[in-house]
């Protein structure tokens, strides 16, 4: 299979855009397995990359194959392989842990002092194939929707933003609703959040928030979300902060809004750095900051994967738009304009 070729999305010259071009199929060494991809979907990293933008200069080496949201079958393995065989239905965890680090020996992999990220520091997964080492591969339950397969990496993210800690009878705001702000609108719900504000500037993004299971969706350049906020949690302020958004502002409103001992959860990357009161907005308030990095590998992943199995979550409505590989450029204009949620790609 290895002198065939394949339809891939290549970022090949150090300026915007790809290329959409054949490579040859890649060869799975004793340690990997070859998939046969079947449905990818798009993230922030890749609208990085696609721009090419401070971030991807200082960290790409070119070519490379994008994309690391990914599902398909096993379609080989490698000859070391031992939990994973042809005709599985997998998926990708995107971290590649280097195994022999201190935060990988002491159950921290996914801060791995060495760690590569699959379509950054390796070739991707908007392709039609993709070697994956078995140690990222997570074999699918059968019963668990194509689609949603695809999407369990950032799902995973917005279950550890959700989740560090407990939200049961909790009132939860939401500062970006994204794709990972909106599956952390569903997980919040589906945990038990008694009331959940949101805010987007996007139309589009704020009825999809409703539809997630929002209780008050807001645009925050309209309304004081300060103030709204207060209103709807009789003056109290919300006990959770998800900020996905990276915007600083949201960041600063969601700390006013947030009560005293309230926690707050931060996933979302910042362009610049920030600068906070923190002896009012945090040390005198008894506020505790998380900073939320990927999934923990791959004690997420089951929990992923039971809200999925079990019906308490419907990620449907967040997956907007389908393309072909070879509209790659479409759907990144799409993405640009904010006009979508999940966006996938098709192979």
């Amino acid at each position: 299979m290895a002198t065939e070729t394949m339809l891939a999305v290549v970022k090949t010259h150090p300026e915007r855009g790809v290329d959409i071009t054949r490579v040859d199929i890649p060869c799975c060494r004793p340690h990997e397995v070859l998939v046969r991809l079947r449905a990818t979907s798009v993230c922030g990293t890749d609208v990085h990359i696609y721009n090419w933008d401070p971030w991807a200069q200082a960290r790409l080496t070119l070519p490379r194959i994008l994309g690391h949201e990914a599902a398909g079958e096993v379609v080989a393995v490698g000859a070391d392989v031992q939990g994973i065989a042809v005709g599985d239905l997998v998926s990708a965890e995107t971290h590649i842990p280097c195994g022999h680090c201190y935060q990988c020996r002491t159950g921290k992999p996914e801060v791995c002092r060495h760690l590569k990220i699959l379509g950054v520091d390796t070739d991707g997964a908007f392709a039609e194939y993709v070697a994956l080492p078995e140690v990222d591969v997570w074999k699918n339950d059968p019963t668990i929707p194509l689609e949603f397969t695809a999407i369990q990496e950032p799902l995973g993210n917005a279950i550890d933003t959700v989740l560090v800690e407990d939200v049961a009878g909790k009132t939860v705001l939401v500062t970006g609703c994204g794709p990972i702000g909106l599956l952390a609108i569903g997980i919040a719900r589906a945990s038990g959040a008694t009331c959940i504000v949101a805010t987007e500037v996007s139309p589009l993004r704020r009825q999809l928030a409703e539809r997630m299971g929002a209780t008050w969706v807001f645009n925050p350049l309209e309304v004081d979300i300060v103030e709204a906020v207060r209103a709807e949690t009789n003056g109290d302020g919300v006990d959770v902060l998800l900020e996905m958004s990276g915007n600083a502002t949201a960041l600063r409103q969601g700390l006013h809004a947030l009560t005293q001992g309230g926690r707050v959860s931060l996933l979302g990357l910042f362009g610049e750095p920030v600068s906070l009161d923190l002896n009012t907005e945090v040390i005198l308030k008894d506020v505790r900051l998380y900073g939320i990095t990927g999934r923990h590998i791959f004690a997420t992943w089951y929990k992923a994967a039971r809200f999925l199995q079990s019906g308490l979550l419907d990620p449907s409505p967040i997956i907007t738009h389908r393309f072909p590989l070879a509209e790659f450029d479409q759907a990144m204009d799409l993405i640009a304009h904010g006009e979508c949620g999940k966006v996938l790609l098709l192979p």
